[in-house]
């Protein structure tokens, strides 16, 4: 049965209005859903994600800007993720870990076998059902970001750390095809939405 889904993606790809329009479809459909993000969910990782956005933290090493987003999806897991989904809710959840594998992993180039050891003690081995890859030209995420000025310290990263993160996230979704579903947010939003809801409700059906 699918009820966590979970929406990644390189920057600019509309991830935290899909997920909102998303929950809100679901719901619609009598679904009880609970919608959070990451970094932040709980009064915990909302103050850690501050810290990690604020661009007067431009010094951050890629290991402490890690441990750091897992100190907030630990927090995030044990207080509203596991909970939830043990009483029979359906999770939408703006990004997981996968964001860590492929912004700290690939982006950073940090060693992928201790990120996911590190990533399991954190979520306690906690595992989306469904994950949406909302993937668009690197140019023309951040261009959108700038335009909507939402600019933080994770997208001031020079272009060429985007590309690695926008590569990782292929890369991702080749290992684990039975839980990706890559669609192309390069269009309007509300097509890329028509696909997120057709495609989310089937599944659903598919595996009720």
């Amino acid at each position: 049965m699918i009820r966590f889904i979970t929406l990644e993606g390189p920057e600019g790809g509309g991830k935290t209005t899909h997920a909102r329009l998303l929950a809100e479809h679901l719901r619609a459909l009598g679904l009880d859903v609970v919608l959070s993000r990451e970094p932040g969910g709980t009064p915990i990782g909302d103050s850690i994600r501050r810290t990690l956005m604020d661009l007067a933290h431009q010094g951050m090493t890629p290991e402490a800007e890690f441990l750091l987003f897992s100190a907030s999806r630990a927090q995030l897991v044990r207080q509203v993720l596991r909970p939830a989904l043990d009483a029979g809710r359906t999770v939408v959840l703006d990004r997981f870990y996968d964001s860590s594998l492929a912004y700290q992993g690939y982006g950073h180039q940090l060693d992928l076998d201790v990120l996911r050891a590190i990533t399991r003690f954190a979520t306690a081995g906690l595992t989306p059902d469904l994950t949406l890859l909302l993937d668009l030209p690197v140019e023309t995420g951040l261009a959108r970001k700038q335009r909507e000025g939402e600019w933080n310290r994770l997208d001031a990263y020079d272009l060429e750390f985007h590309q690695r993160v926008r590569r990782g996230y292929t890369a991702l979704a080749a290992l684990e095809p039975q839980r990706w579903v890559t669609i192309d947010a390069d269009r309007p939003l509300d097509v890329v939405q028509s696909d997120i809801q057709r495609l989310v409700v089937e599944r659903l059906r598919r595996n009720a």
